[in-house]
């Protein structure tokens, strides 16, 4: 039902133009995305499916008809005179909207009379992050994203340090015996980079390990489970 109901959308706003295929051109093949929407507390929500190539040139066609810059692919700035602004962050078929009091309706507004969209009112989680708002602002936590990764590193009883990295070791790129499976090394280490959002604290050590990406070995294994063995102490 999710792909329907994503294909008649694209369709109700006329994504694209049935056109004969011109001589001597490649063409570009569009792919599905199927996921699983969370609510903010883990639970299932509902099946997504998208077709990432064709909302976005759709979208971001529109909202530059609305006088917004594209700042990169999933990002718009709108500016005017004085200090009113509006960002707005688009993750495949997920949107945010900052704006200030005087924009803030305006965009929305305009956006769901053009898209088939929800609002769902102020932000409290996205990509794994939640946001809490405070009066002089808002908190950002990855304490789930972080408690999945040691999941899936095998080591939600493993011991706690108080420090990412281990500074009597040196560690090089030829030494000791590579590590048996790169795929698990290459994930881990992927998603501590993205941890690194609001756990900084460790960027210096996931750098490190992911200098390793493409040869690890044992001992580069070992610095990556040092910090999530850091990361459990301070969950």
């Amino acid at each position: 039902m999710a792909m329907n109901d994503e294909f008649d959308a694209l369709i109700k706003n006329k994504t694209w133009e049935l056109v004969p295929r011109p001589p001597n051109v490649n063409v570009i093949r569009y792919m599905w995305i199927f996921t699983h929407k969370e609510k903010s507390n883990g639970d299932f929500e509902r099946h997504k499916a998208v077709l990432p190539r064709a909302w976005y040139k759709c979208f971001a066609d529109y909202v530059s008809s609305l006088g917004f810059q594209t700042a990169d692919r999933q990002f718009f700035v709108h500016l005017q005179k004085g200090s009113e602004m509006a960002y707005m962050l688009l993750y495949v078929d997920d949107i945010i909207l900052l704006a200030s009091s005087i924009l803030s309706d305006a965009p929305l507004w305009l956006l769901t009379s053009e898209f088939a969209m929800k609002d769902l009112g102020p932000l409290n989680y996205f990509l794994g992050i939640h946001v809490t708002r405070h009066k002089d602002g808002m908190f950002l936590s990855q304490r789930k994203y972080a408690e999945e990764i040691i999941d899936r590193a095998g080591m939600s009883s493993c011991k706690a340090t108080s420090t990412p990295v281990d500074t009597k070791l040196k560690v090089s790129s030829t030494s000791g015996a590579p590590y048996d499976d790169p795929t698990h090394y290459r994930s881990l280490a992927g998603a501590l980079q993205y941890l690194t959002f609001t756990w900084p604290d460790i960027s210096y050590a996931v750098q490190q390990v992911c200098l390793h990406m493409h040869a690890q070995r044992e001992v580069h294994m070992h610095a990556l489970k040092r910090i999530i063995r850091y990361i459990q102490g301070t969950t």
